[in-house]
């Protein structure tokens, strides 16, 4: 048996699920608010490409956001999300892919940055039930309390994350014959590092020349 784990924003999909929803949720608010919001997810994004973000600091923002809105409010609006910005977007090629791991047997899990709320729908769309993300904290109402629970689902925290779960289902890595773990960014050189199959994925001009340097795979699903 097999694991395949595969990076979300920019590998399974051609945006950045976080990016995407920060600026749909922004056109929502109040437009004295807009701009000052809108400038500190370019900035992110900016981090993000460098390769030189703040978990922290980005998850402070993000996970910040949806604490100012009811938990009802977000959810309407992120079905709308899913609707006009997600779905149209979602290519035969990522499915593809995915289904060919599924119809092999392997397990197949999404790993990404991005937390919970955002992606759990995403995952779905995609056929892929496992999701490790980080995780909103929510109150005994069900609502977000703008901060996070555990170790970010991000850099180092991916290769964590992942031994956390296959602990949890009484596993390592080293049950399964192959590891393969698809990414497009130099953020996730750490779980790149540790998986059998590290294979680059739309890959950024940072990683791609990792990736020459390394012989690893480089694969492209989006035209």
């Amino acid at each position: 048996m097999n694991l395949a784990i595969f990076d979300l924003d920019h590998t399974l999909l051609p945006l950045d699920s976080d990016y995407s929803w920060v600026k749909f949720y922004v056109a929502r608010c109040p437009v004295e608010e807009q701009a000052m919001l809108l400038a500190k997810n370019e900035a992110l994004m900016m981090a993000y490409q460098a390769g030189t973000l703040d978990p922290v600091d980005s998850l402070a923002f993000l996970i910040g956001l949806l604490a100012r809105r009811p938990r009802a409010q977000l959810e309407a609006w992120h079905a709308e999300f899913m609707k006009e910005i997600i779905v149209p977007v979602i290519g035969h090629a990522a499915l593809a892919l995915i289904k060919h791991h599924q119809d092999a047997g392997d397990v197949t899990l999404i790993s990404t940055a991005t937390n919970s709320f955002v992606t759990r729908p995403i995952a779905q769309a995609l056929g892929i039930r496992t999701l490790i993300a980080t995780e909103p904290q929510e109150n005994t109402g069900r609502e977000f309390t703008g901060h996070w629970l555990g170790i970010p689902n991000f850099g180092p925290g991916k290769v964590t994350r992942v031994q956390q779960w296959l602990r949890e289902h009484g596993k390592t890595l080293q049950n399964f014959n192959r590891s393969f773990f698809y990414s497009d960014s130099i953020n996730d050189l750490p779980l790149l590092n540790h998986v059998t199959d590290p294979i680059a994925t739309n890959p950024s001009p940072a990683l791609e020349s990792i990736a020459y340097q390394q012989g690893w795979k480089t694969i492209r699903i989006f035209e």
